[in-house]
């Protein structure tokens, strides 16, 4: 009983710290998705958490898809995800293997600029970046957004090597006594062994791509080039919102994202646990 008693404090803590985190993170999706099913007269009418009159109201859906482009802008933004995704994972791996595997002067340098570019605001920065991508002549084209995401990270950087660091050393030596060159190590042994590492950050990765809004609205104005994320742009203006059409296009938005971390979330769970454990 007296055990029980002086875990009561912290249990209480515990389940109200859950019950906050759950209110933040899930009553804005009601509330968008109760959004998506009424019609505007019913929005301004009723309270924001006030059910639909009816949830077979698919006008708003309709509205988004065919006004917001959602098709075209589907398929720039799995564009924009598949090239990310593939250039990320080869660099990505590809600095760990060095940084990890190499002895050099500058390589503590190398690896500080990732923690101060990792801490530096990239707003900050927006100015120079913005001219850079202009200059070379990206401005306005897929290869904007994508030369700006397939940049590697900290993180990124962090969990492969922790990756690497299970790997055996020995393995680079033997191949290399068989005759194989560094890049022939690391297409056929670093590579293969570090797919889990790669599968859990592309996932991660592509869900920050596909709800990017700031990087696909600011160098690729352009109706041709929308994104779905760009699209709900459409909704939003200085006269006046639709908002019912609104929340159907971020419902819209948020199922291809949602659905790829569902399904894959073991994945990601499990990739960030091995790289966080040394073998």
């Amino acid at each position: 009983m007296s055990r029980w008693r002086r875990s009561l404090p912290g249990n209480a803590i515990y389940y109200t710290m859950f019950a906050l985190i759950f209110v933040i993170v899930f009553v804005p999706i009601v509330l968008v998705v109760f959004g998506a099913f009424k019609t505007r007269t019913e929005l301004f009418q009723t309270t924001p958490l006030a059910l639909p009159s009816s949830f077979l109201n698919f006008s708003n859906f309709k509205l988004a898809y065919t006004q917001g482009d959602m098709l075209r802008g589907l398929w720039n933004t799995t564009i924009i995800a598949f090239i990310t995704l593939c250039g990320n994972a080869i660099l990505g791996t590809m600095t760990a293997y060095i940084l990890n595997r190499f002895q050099f002067k500058l390589k503590k340098v190398v690896y500080g600029l990732f923690l101060v570019a990792m801490i530096i605001p990239a707003y900050t920065t927006e100015i120079a970046r913005f001219q850079i991508i202009h200059s070379i002549g990206m401005y306005d084209a897929l290869s904007a957004p994508i030369l700006i995401y397939i940049g590697t990270d900290i993180m990124q950087i962090y969990i492969y090597m922790q990756f690497l660091e299970k790997i055996s050393s020995q393995l680079d030596e033997s191949a290399m006594l068989d005759g194989a060159t560094y890049v022939r190590i690391f297409r056929s042994i670093i590579f293969p062994l570090l797919l889990p590492a790669t599968a859990t950050l592309a996932i991660l990765k592509s869900v920050t791509v596909m709800n990017d809004v700031y990087i696909p609205f600011l160098y690729m104005p352009s109706k041709e080039l929308v994104t779905m994320s760009t699209a709900l742009m459409k909704f939003v203006g200085a006269r006046g919102s639709d908002l019912s059409a609104l929340c159907a296009g971020i419902v819209l938005v948020l199922i291809p994202s949602a659905a790829v971390y569902i399904a894959f979330q073991r994945f990601i769970f499990k990739g960030l646990m091995d790289g966080a454990v040394k073998g």
